[in-house]
């Protein structure tokens, strides 16, 4: 939780930042002395030492999270550690980076064929523009239509990068929904849905390039916060394996995977789909999860609970949207919770689902916020989707961040 730092403004560390300010840190956490050669640099009223350094060494310990945004100085502090500790020239730029990007990718792939896994989200939009600046034509994004897409997203993916769209690429729309929901039948853990879900797609693009030719590389939008999540290195905990990372099977038919997002954060992405000259629309769109509406809806995935969250969602976007706040919101959508409660419709008594609104703010998506939304547009919200959707007559507001939960429900 919060707590309040004290920091010796003496230490490199924390030049320019509060004597006292208030960091992310755990309450239960207690170090009683700092390490042979280190001194410590910051206390709390509870913790001896909450952060502590071996300035000769170039060594610099915190035991709260200077990273997260609900330390409020944290980003100073970094900055610290980045310029005034590391001597870091700052001079690495978006539009250097994208450079770089395109000029490694085109000579790894060289006259290489390529298959982008799109899902139609901002991080795989990007990865496909990217890869289409890199090798034109040489890329094929096929795009899996599971039938867990957002309400009339399928055709909204193909107008932007079908034949019509303004890309350089080949595009392959696969509908293949009754497939998924044949293999998520009776299926209710997260981790298996998850898993099902990324091994179907492996096998959809497998299936695809078999019928297109020998494809040498798949390119996915994995992010950093993918990465993180996913436990990969070292002794992580794993949190939630990530569809574009821990969810693919152990056998890939490719020669090998590229994923030119997985050492950005989100709003990294969304500079790097500008830099691209993606459009704004597109490139502040939601974020969507690879398994789709699979992990928004607890428990079992049928094509009726479909379309309930898909006409659910599709409301409370709209009405943000028409609120003028959907800038100020880092996330928000709706999910299909597995309850089911006694409500009434008119005369009749009725035994039906909740869905559950979720709205955060966030910079990274590493840590988040509950969104205050005004009560107006909940309430709006509300009445239009117990009225206009089928099964629904209850919603729920979920009011938590990130940590303890997650942004998305499973």
């Amino acid at each position: 939780g919060k707590i309040e730092v004290t920091v010796n403004q003496a230490s490199k560390l924390f030049e320019n930042v509060s004597e006292k300010t208030i960091c992310w840190m755990s309450h239960n956490d207690y170090i009683s002395q700092a390490a042979p050669g280190f001194e410590i640099s910051a206390h709390t009223s509870d913790c001896p030492v909450a952060a502590a350094e071996n300035v000769e060494k170039g060594l610099y310990a915190t035991q709260f999270h200077p990273e997260v945004l609900h330390t409020q100085e944290g980003k100073k502090m970094l900055s610290n550690f980045v310029y005034n500790v590391c001597q870091c020239s700052g001079d690495w730029k978006m539009d250097s980076f994208v450079e770089e990007s395109i000029k490694a990718i085109r000579e790894k792939v060289g006259s290489g064929k390529v298959l982008c896994a799109l899902s139609g989200g901002v991080d795989s939009s990007v990865a496909a523009v990217m890869l289409s600046k890199a090798v034109g034509n040489q890329l094929t994004c096929v795009f899996v239509d599971h039938g867990l897409l957002r309400k009339n997203e399928g055709d909204e993916v193909e107008a932007v990068f079908g034949p019509e769209g303004p890309y350089d690429l080949n595009f392959i729309r696969v509908n293949a929904q009754e497939r998924f929901y044949d293999k998520l039948k009776g299926v209710e853990e997260p981790e298996r849905k998850r898993k099902i879900i990324g091994e179907e797609f492996i096998r959809v693009f497998e299936e695809e390039a078999k019928k297109i030719g020998a494809v040498d590389f798949l390119v996915q939008g994995t992010i950093y916060p993918d990465v993180v999540e996913s436990g990969v290195g070292g002794e992580s905990t794993v949190i939630k394996s990530h569809h574009n990372v821990g969810g693919l099977p152990d056998y890939v038919d490719f020669k090998e995977i590229i994923e030119p997002l997985r050492n950005l954060f989100k709003d990294e992405v969304r500079q790097a789909g500008l830099e691209l000259g993606i459009p704004e629309y597109l490139v502040f769109r939601q974020p969507f999860p690879g398994p789709g509406l699979g992990i928004r809806i607890i428990g079992e995935v049928t094509a009726e609970k479909v379309k309930m969250v898909q006409d659910a969602d599709a409301i409370w976007r709209e009405e943000i949207a028409n609120a003028g706040i959907a800038r100020e919101i880092g996330q928000y959508f709706a999910a299909l919770t597995n309850m089911r409660s006694v409500g009434v419709m008119g005369d009749e008594r009725t035994y039906d689902y909740a869905i559950a609104l979720r709205a955060v703010t966030t910079t990274d998506f590493m840590t988040a916020e509950s969104a205050q939304i005004p009560w107006e547009v909940i309430g709006k919200t509300t009445s239009r989707i117990v009225n206009e959707v089928k099964h629904i007559n209850r919603v729920l507001y979920d009011c938590t961040g990130k940590p303890p939960a997650t942004i998305e429900f499973e």
